[in-house]
């Protein structure tokens, strides 16, 4: 079973596939933490030795006993006020201004499935056959008389286990939650590593590892978005940890706002790891039997590296985030007209595009920014949605019509959060901005945020984009988000300190009700790129342009970082002119179509200004790509070697079979007289015989996994290589 319980002792244990969770209310009725590893049989009550420490607080029913202090105790669901001075999840304020909770085990509840959240993306489980299963913790605090239940889904399939948490005001008075992030693991002992991804706008996701000191290492937004700074994907591992060996631990947050992560060693060498939502801008005040639910967190657990890892949450993104449609389909391959033309173009440019598309093997062609009247640059315009049918030299219906009758499919680009105050909508509607009264806004790309908590703002927004999609056969859209959020004040709340968390459940609710009127739409995410890559988004948009740098040698950074935890399918990648419009770095065409071929691919530039022989290799590229679509999509992803310490990177697809393997390499530098690079792979079926395609070379797995394959030299910049295998 995936949960049991003992009863004697009040100890529940999760088990997955290859992992086990143990926890147990003790007898003063606090949740105490015993384990989180590899799987295992038995009770774990022992893991807990109890030991007085000088200076450290007991619980009034402890008295005496000054053993016992849950300043050392690993914890559950650490909250202020229980004599334990690290980092807490919750934090709540009561009438009187107080600071203080005492949160006691109550009850519990196992059911069978996995539970879901109210206006909020969570995992969710479609079959039988996955034995999910959901644990309810109750806790209560009786002088405040709140509740607190703590959610467990346990998917032992795919060796996921996640939480959440739902706070619920059972008293007559306001209560405020200060604080209220959703998971933590407490080690009592072990030496760890810190694994984030950091960046900025351009390069987004860049592998960070630390060794953790004693005090606190926190990444946070405090944008209003998961952030290009840092992502909500975090991973505590051991010192010695690979991608293949060692023990590894990782969460993901399923939130698209701000969070906050941690990790803190204590004075006894212990180790909290903790997420969820940002404290910052964050007081949100609770009245009689009102409810907040903190956004779930995935968590999973790997003895056998960090690439083990980075497949649990890749299985779990895929078949337990993503839905509709689209979930296991295979992505149309796309032509952007951003780079193509930016905003210089006319109806007539777009179908000169549209035809040559068309003869290369382009699936569907993306109108870009600039559709729109009296949008000639990125200074105005922002939430009239109206087609310029002058600019265009028809209707967008016309336009669409003529589109399809190429050939292609038809999508268009949005950025229905966004208001500019040059813009009809804002003469009418100014106070529907987040602008903070007698206080000029900061502006980002000279634009504002619509403010989605109110009810009003997200119905206008619907029926512009529902009257936008109804103009005709439109199947896809670009939902960008080109701003962070500054000055939080919203007209319809006595409180602001609930205005950014309400804005993300108004964000979610409004794509909700968009995916249910039009199944089929393909909704690709963005946010000056990368800034909103997280799990949140995944439940409604399957897929996100992963950064708006697509210069084929900075992707490589940022497909790695983003790689180990979400699968290539989600990652949206184009094929860019040279020389680079963000870096000016000039890449052989063959390099940019290896390194965008990781999921969702396309094109990002103007085809009619390609040579005949360039056309011929974007002709070819796709082929290629709809020829191994099937296996990038869903097989398995492997890193095999890491960009920030070798000359090369390389990576490797391999079908749930082992019969198919493709390997790419990147080659990251030039010098004279240079080494052979061997590129050693992985989970191939040991004792078998693979052929390579092109050349029709044998090679015996067993050696392509220990020795490695060549890489040859090129007397080019930036060589990349792909190769295909087939077992025999």
């Amino acid at each position: 079973m995936p949960i049991l319980y003992n009863s004697e002792k009040r100890i529940f244990t999760l088990n997955t596939k290859s992992s086990t969770y143990q926890f147990q209310a003790d007898s003063y009725g606090y949740l105490i933490h015993f384990y989180y590893g590899r799987k295992t049989d038995g009770l774990m009550d022992w893991t807990i030795y109890l030991n007085e420490h000088g200076f450290s607080c007991n619980p009034y029913e402890a008295k005496n006993n000054r053993e016992y202090s849950l300043e050392y105790l690993p914890q559950e669901f650490p909250f202020q006020g229980n004599g334990d001075f690290k980092s807490p999840l919750f934090i709540v304020r009561d009438k009187d201004g107080v600071y203080d909770c005492d949160l006691k085990y109550k009850d519990y509840e196992i059911i069978k499935g996995k539970y879901s959240l109210s206006g909020l993306p969570a995992v969710y489980s479609e079959n039988d056959n996955d034995n999910a299963e959901t644990l309810k913790i109750f806790l209560e605090d009786k002088r405040l008389n709140i509740q607190v239940t703590l959610l467990y889904g346990v998917l032992p399939e795919i060796d996921i286990i996640t939480r959440s948490a739902i706070i619920k005001n059972n008293s007559n008075e306001i209560i405020t939650i200060e604080k209220f992030q959703t998971s933590c693991l407490d080690f009592t002992h072990g030496d760890f590593d810190a694994i984030t991804f950091y960046g900025r706008h351009t390069m987004e996701r860049q592998f960070n590892r630390h060794e953790l000191h004693h005090g606190s290492y926190i990444i946070e937004s405090r944008r209003g978005m998961s952030s290009h700074q840092y992502n909500p994907f975090v991973i505590l591992a051991e010192h010695s940890t690979n991608e293949m060996y060692g023990r590894c631990w990782g969460m993901q947050f399923v939130y698209s706002g701000g969070f906050k992560a941690e990790f803190e060693l204590d004075q006894y060498n212990q180790t909290r790891f903790q997420i969820g939502l940002s404290d910052e801008k964050f007081s949100y005040p609770l009245k009689s039997s009102e409810e907040l639910v903190a956004p779930e967190v995935i968590l999973s657990f790997s003895n056998e590296g960090l690439n083990k890892l980075s497949k649990n949450f890749h299985k779990c993104i895929k078949n337990n985030i993503c839905r509709g449609f689209w979930k296991n389909k295979l992505r149309p391959v796309i032509l952007n007209s951003w780079e193509a033309l930016y905003f210089d173009f006319n109806g007539s440019d777009i179908i000169k595009i549209a035809e040559q598309a068309r003869n290369l093997g382009v699936d569907m062609l993306v109108l870009d920014d600039g559709w729109f009247i009296n949008r000639s640059d990125d200074n105005r315009a922002l939430g009239d949605w109206i087609p310029d049918e002058e600019k265009l030299g028809s209707s967008l219906k016309n336009l669409i019509n003529k589109i399809n009758e190429i050939g292609l499919k038809f999508g268009i680009w949005i950025e229905p959060e966004m208001i500019s105050e040059n813009s009809n909508l804002f003469k009418k509607y100014s106070d529907w901005a987040f602008i903070i009264p007698k206080k000029d806004p900061v502006l980002g790309r000279n634009q504002l945020v619509l403010d989605f908590s109110r009810k009003e703002v997200r119905d206008y927004i619907f029926n512009c984009i529902c009257s936008l999609l109804d103009y005709g056969n439109i199947e896809y859209i670009k939902w960008d988000y080109n701003r962070a959020i500054s000055d939080v004040f919203s007209y319809t709340t006595d409180n602001q300190g609930k205005v950014l968390y309400d804005y993300i459940l108004g964000l979610y609710e409004l794509l909700e009700k968009i995916i249910k009127r039009y199944p089929t739409l393909l909704i690709e995410g963005c946010a000056g790129g990368g800034g909103r890559f997280d799990a949140g988004m995944l439940y409604y948009t399957p897929q996100i342009w992963c950064s708006d740098n697509t210069d084929a040698l900075d992707r490589l950074y940022i497909h790695y970082g983003t790689s180990f935890g979400y699968p290539q399918c989600v990652i949206s990648a184009h094929v860019s002119s040279c020389p680079n419009h963000q870096t000016g770095r000039i890449t052989p065409l063959k390099t940019r179509g290896i390194v965008s071929m990781t999921g969702a691919f396309g094109y990002e530039l103007n085809i009619n200004k390609l040579s005949e022989s360039e056309k011929a290799e974007i002709k070819e590229q796709i082929k290629v790509y709809k020829e191994n679509q099937e296996i990038i999509t869903n097989g398995n992803y492997y890193r095999l070697s890491n960009p920030y310490n070798e000359k090369f990177f390389a990576w490797e697809y391999v079908s749930y079979d082992e019969k198919e393997v493709i390997l790419n390499a990147v080659i990251q530098e030039r010098h004279g007289n240079m080494p052979i690079y061997y590129v050693t792979l992985q989970k191939l079926t040991s004792g078998a015989f693979y052929k390579e395609i092109k050349s029709g070379k044998i090679y015996a797995a067993n050696a392509l996994m220990d020795y490695g394959f060549p890489l040859p030299q090129q007397l080019e910049d930036y060589q990349s290589y792909s190769y295909r295998f087939e077992k025999l």
